[in-house]
């Protein structure tokens, strides 16, 4: 094969990788197709934890692969998990060379399966469209290589900057267009993750509303002094809601727990919950994306803290005027040296708001 033809392979391979975006956390999303004499003979993908890896999904549905060409996205894993090691799948079915687009970060993994595939005479290249590998699981890899989820946050805003109405009246800001891509943003991640303030305003649901399979996002509540009422909507399916919090209030927590609830007890930083320790304890979780919906005083927590990676905000073509709501609450900023500095990576149009992505200057 041609560099080129790899090339093609793994994008094809990158491709069905993409049909498990929204079902096999915690695991990555990963791709495989099989080629033998320039043809695919078949083609699998990662659909959910706990289910074929892509490599054993292609393998099932062809006999012939013996001395064909495995593209897969992920390095094959050698461990013995919810399912076999994916590497020595490969080997028994006699395939002779192995195009792999990176490594996997996964200490459990980490360059083995590369090895033990090599050390049984299979040929393997690595490397090939790694840079679009990367940005496929960027969750996995950071929680993998970090200890910390891929943490995005979301905002909606006037075109003054404005979030809501000085009543905190918010619905709608945005068009039904970009409030479908929250949707779609929502399904792909592995948690959404709201302050209490935003609970008692707005009492949400913080689930994914979309037409399409999904494995729904833990719901996550940062809740310091346990205010959470018994009736908020987010408790009407409580399996799957963490509330995190400072109060040692145990029959308060206890009254949460028998609704449902996970709650989880964590160190206080100025009176509110530790952000370091919450994202580090999210991902020992297995939580490889957090979607952020929240409000100007902990999205000014965050921006402080240094600990986004994406800010993705909607900007509507309204005016609220200058009482109403602001983005970021940061009363510690007096001076122009004080003021944080985002850099725009990417601008999407949809309907009649505009998608603003920004990363930290650092990342």
């Amino acid at each position: 094969m041609t560099p080129s033809q790899d090339a093609a392979y793994m994008a094809r391979a990158l491709k069905l990788a993409n049909n498990g975006l929204y079902t096999t956390d915690p695991n990555p999303h990963v791709g495989c197709v099989l080629v033998k004499n320039g043809e695919i003979l078949a083609e699998g993908w990662t659909q959910r934890a706990g289910f074929a890896h892509a490599e054993i999904d292609a393998l099932s549905k062809t006999a012939q692969a013996a001395g064909a060409t495995a593209y897969v996205t992920l390095e094959p894993c050698s461990h013995v998990g919810k399912t076999g090691p994916c590497c020595d799948a490969l080997i028994a079915a006699g395939i002779s060379r192995v195009v792999v687009a990176m490594e996997d970060p996964n200490p459990l993994v980490a360059g083995r399966g590369l090895k033990k595939m090599r050390e049984a005479g299979i040929e393997v290249v690595c490397g090939v469209l790694l840079q679009e590998a990367q940005l496929l699981n960027k969750g996995f890899f950071k929680r993998m290589s970090q200890g910390l989820p891929w943490i995005r946050s979301k905002l909606a805003m006037s075109l003054d900057g404005r979030t809501a109405m000085a009543s905190g009246e918010s619905q709608w800001i945005t068009s039904p267009q970009a409030r479908q891509d929250v949707q779609r943003w929502r399904a792909a991640s592995s948690a959404i993750l709201t302050g209490i303030d935003t609970v008692l305003y707005d009492d949400p649901q913080l689930n994914a509303r979309v037409d399409f399979e999904v494995l729904q996002p833990v719901k996550v509540v940062l809740d310091s002094n346990l205010r959470l009422p018994l009736t908020a909507k987010i408790l009407q399916n409580a399996v799957d809601v963490w509330l995190f919090t400072c109060s040692d209030d145990f029959g308060k927590q206890q009254q949460l727990r028998d609704v449902g609830c996970k709650v989880f007890q964590v160190e206080a930083t100025n009176g509110r919950v530790d952000l370091p320790q919450l994202f580090s304890l999210l991902a020992q979780l297995q939580i490889n994306t957090v979607w952020v919906e929240a409000g100007a005083t902990l999205n000014g927590s965050l921006l402080q803290s240094g600990l986004v990676d994406e800010w993705l905000i909607y900007m509507a073509p309204c005016i609220l005027g200058d009482e109403g709501r602001g983005l970021f609450h940061l009363p510690g900023l007096q001076h122009m040296q004080d003021k944080k500095t985002l850099h725009l990576t990417d601008v999407r149009q949809l309907g009649v708001d505009l998608r603003l992505c920004y990363r930290p200057v650092s990342h």
